[in-house]
């Protein structure tokens, strides 16, 4: 089997393979990623792209085996460029902190693959070792903390585990004068439809998920919102907003789906992950990150 040397600056996918009547790994990949043709997963194969936990290329053959780890690259063809720049606040052995700009995804998904947070800095920092200790949703700005070191890494992720990490956003959205700030929006995240959306369902059992939200700064008709999300539901920051009647400015999702056309990069989301704050679990001082990014200006009061 010839094989393509491995990509430098992506990470491979991983898959635990679940239960299933299938003989080989083949026949598991096609049937659970059936947008993906067996003539498409027999050409990775056959170049090496798909692989054992260990990193090394399976044979076409390969046989099934619940629960085994799989490993594959993924690749797009005609990856569009996204045009903004990250910015690496902070580097060493164990942790690394970057400004994401709006648009640019923190991991491979849909059409985006080297074009994401993770591929980049992967190239820039030579270490395929990096794995982003949190999400931010590709049209979201602001602070991404990754791993470094594998060694390290669950002293980082139990920070987010536990909530022992001070997440602090920034947002504009429409002013709501008939509310008094500061407040916390408590609900029940669930998914929506289409299935990449989240909703609020009161009637569906006990909240889980909380934002307390306060007001920086008013303009004539927007406001500057500090939102300080206790949990991390999906989309939670723009769900909360947008329930109390004050969607965020460019949110193309809520509460309304409204697609953008391809490479329309006219409306960023107004919303700016601005700082983490955490006491380093190896270190024990007291660390902050804040980004150097900045949302829109507001409308004069």
């Amino acid at each position: 089997m010839h094989a393509d040397p491995p990509p430098d600056d992506t990470a491979p996918s991983r898959l635990q393979l679940p239960p299933g009547p299938w003989t080989s790994v083949l026949d598991c990949l096609c049937d659970r990623f059936p947008a993906i043709s067996r003539e498409t997963w027999i050409d990775r194969f056959v170049r090496g792209r798909v692989l054992d936990a260990d990193g090394a290329p399976l044979a076409l053959d390969a046989p099934y085996r619940l629960g085994a780890q799989v490993r594959y690259f993924r690749e797009v063809a005609a990856e569009p460029v996204i045009p903004f720049e990250e910015v690496v606040l902070h580097a060493d052995d164990d942790l690394v902190v970057a400004d994401k700009p709006h648009f640019l995804p923190v991991t491979p998904a849909g059409g985006y693959v080297r074009e994401t947070l993770l591929a980049r800095l992967i190239r820039r920092l030579g270490n395929p070792d990096l794995v982003p200790l949190h999400r931010l949703d590709r049209e979201t700005a602001g602070v991404v903390l990754f791993s470094a070191n594998p060694a390290t890494r669950s002293a980082y992720q139990d920070l987010f585990r536990l909530r022992r990490i001070e997440k602090t956003y920034e947002a504009l959205a429409p002013a709501l004068p008939e509310l008094e700030f500061p407040l916390v929006r408590s609900s029940r995240i669930v998914p929506g439809e289409p299935f990449f959306r989240m909703r609020e369902a009161e009637d569906e059992g006990a909240a889980n998920s909380q934002t307390r939200i306060a007001v920086c700064e008013r303009g004539a008709s927007t406001w500057r919102y500090a939102l300080s999300p206790v949990t991390g539901r999906k989309h939670q920051l723009r769900v909360h907003m947008a329930a109390l009647g004050a969607p965020i400015v460019g949110d193309a999702m809520y509460p309304h789906l409204c697609p953008r056309a391809p490479g329309d990069y006219t409306q960023p989301l107004q919303l700016l992950a601005q700082s983490l704050a955490f006491v380093d679990p190896l270190s024990g001082q007291a660390r902050r990150f804040e980004s150097r990014l900045r949302l829109a200006s507001l409308d004069a009061p």
